[in-house]
């Protein structure tokens, strides 16, 4: 190991059951005497009726019922009757997520943001400004429970790889160490589906080879995990087992290229006025995020999936970047009519492409009044939203008792690295939807 490895310190913040947390948060800071899911059985997921409801969070005590993340929630009610399903408010996660991450630079500028609910801070040039690790973790972690309202575990380390596997010890509201001194007593006997990128796989043929812990595996010889796992997977378990990590805590500039929505509808689409109204609520939702993240999209498509599970989908340029629902409407409204022949559909979705920075968009000269007036309008409704919630402002179309979706449905996915779930086998982030279960993980 260098000298230089020695002497990083590491955080690894982790968000406790972090959907279900925030969940919590935003129904008791509307009603304080509101029931606090975390204390009973319960997940956060769609609509148990519907053909896409899945368990996107669950609570320690659903958890002892056998409940796990992203089992589809039907199951989730025969193992658990009682269990209370909630749906998911993406938007109000991410300001939670975005609120913690305001905080903890605080202590430190070089940060990464692994997933929604995870961030890694490098400790090392800023730590004599707090006191020692430990007492400086405590501090964080007291702070967010205090000021936020939820709880995480926090892992400390000298790389990245030990302060994940750290903050992964007992649960919640901890904080933990994994110093390489530790390695032997802490991580060693733990059994290898702990190991940060082992999944069910490469598991199964560890244990065919009689290695089922960690330590096991950080004394195997290299050249035989490489017959069996290949040679550069089979390098890095080795090494991580070994608690060898040198990958730097830096920000990734966002990989993706757009944001969308869709959702898979609880009955098929027959009539064009039905799905203009399912493209009208897709379009709130990404009009809000491109406003949100002050991106404009110049590319949009619509996504088909018919009830023959057939996929088609069409796009077009925009005459100009956008940002408008009203007119990512309209857009969407002209590609539905050029490519749907009126199968019956059972998912639709929007997505916008080529974003860029309202910065650098070439000025109109010839600007539409209307059109500017709209755009006010739309940034007035999402200041009313951000402070009272989503549903303060609907328009009247989805006021009606026989509405086919609400006003701001939809599967969210917005291909950014930053504020997604990771599911990768490394330790860098990596474009996903952002309605993959929150603990999506191959450990």
């Amino acid at each position: 190991m260098k000298q230089n490895d020695k002497k990083r310190l590491i955080f690894h913040i982790d968000v406790n059951s972090a959907f279900l947390s925030w969940e919590c948060v935003y129904r008791l800071s509307q009603n304080p005497d509101a029931l606090d899911l975390r204390t009973i059985a319960s997940a956060v997921g769609g609509d148990a009726a519907s053909r896409h409801g899945i368990v996107l969070a669950k609570s320690p005590l659903a958890k002892k019922c056998g409940v796990s993340t992203g089992e589809p929630l039907a199951q989730a009610l025969r193992k658990c009757p009682g269990l209370v399903v909630v749906p998911s408010r993406f938007d109000f996660y991410i300001q939670c997520s975005r609120r913690m991450m305001a905080l903890l630079e605080e202590y430190s500028p070089d940060h990464e943001k692994f997933s929604i609910d995870e961030t890694f801070l490098d400790m090392t040039d800023t730590i004599h400004l707090f006191g020692s690790p430990v007492e400086t973790a405590d501090r964080i972690r007291e702070r967010i429970r205090d000021e936020l309202g939820f709880t995480v575990n926090i892992g400390i380390a000298p790389n990245k790889l030990l302060a994940k596997m750290a903050s992964d010890f007992e649960k919640p509201d901890k904080c933990h160490t994994l110093f390489f001194e530790e390695i032997p007593e802490k991580m060693w006997p733990l059994p290898i589906r702990s190991l940060f990128s082992v999944g069910d796989s490469a598991r199964k043929r560890l244990e065919n080879l009689g290695i089922r812990t960690i330590g096991q595996l950080a004394a195997a010889d290299p050249s035989l995990l490489a017959a069996h796992l290949g040679g550069k997977y089979a390098s890095m378990i080795w090494q991580y087992a070994n608690g060898i990590d040198r990958s730097p805590v830096e920000e990734r500039e966002p990989v993706g290229k757009g944001c969308g929505s869709r959702i898979t509808l609880s009955r098929d689409i027959t009539t064009p006025a039905d799905a203009r109204q399912v493209l009208l609520s897709l379009c709130e939702t990404v009009g809000a995020r491109l406003r949100a993240d002050q991106v404009l999209a110049g590319n949009l498509c619509v996504e088909l999936r018919d009830w023959k599970f057939e996929d088609h989908s069409h796009q077009a340029l925009l005459e100009e970047p956008t940002d408008s629902t009203s007119q990512l409407y309209e857009q969407s409204c002209r590609l539905l009519a050029e490519c749907w022949d009126g199968t019956p559909l059972r998912l639709i979705g929007v997505r916008a492409g080529k974003l860029s920075g309202r910065e650098f968009v070439q000025m109109s000269l010839f600007e539409d009044p209307a059109a500017a007036r709209k755009k006010r309008f739309e940034e007035a409704v999402d200041t009313i939203r951000s402070r009272y919630g989503m549903d303060a402002v609907k328009r009247a179309s989805f006021l009606k008792k026989d509405a086919l979706v609400d006003h701001a449905a939809g599967k969210k996915k917005h291909f950014s690295s930053t504020e997604v779930p990771s599911g990768s086998g490394s330790l860098t982030p990596r474009p996903q939807a952002c309605t993959t279960p929150e603990k999506n993980r191959r450990m």
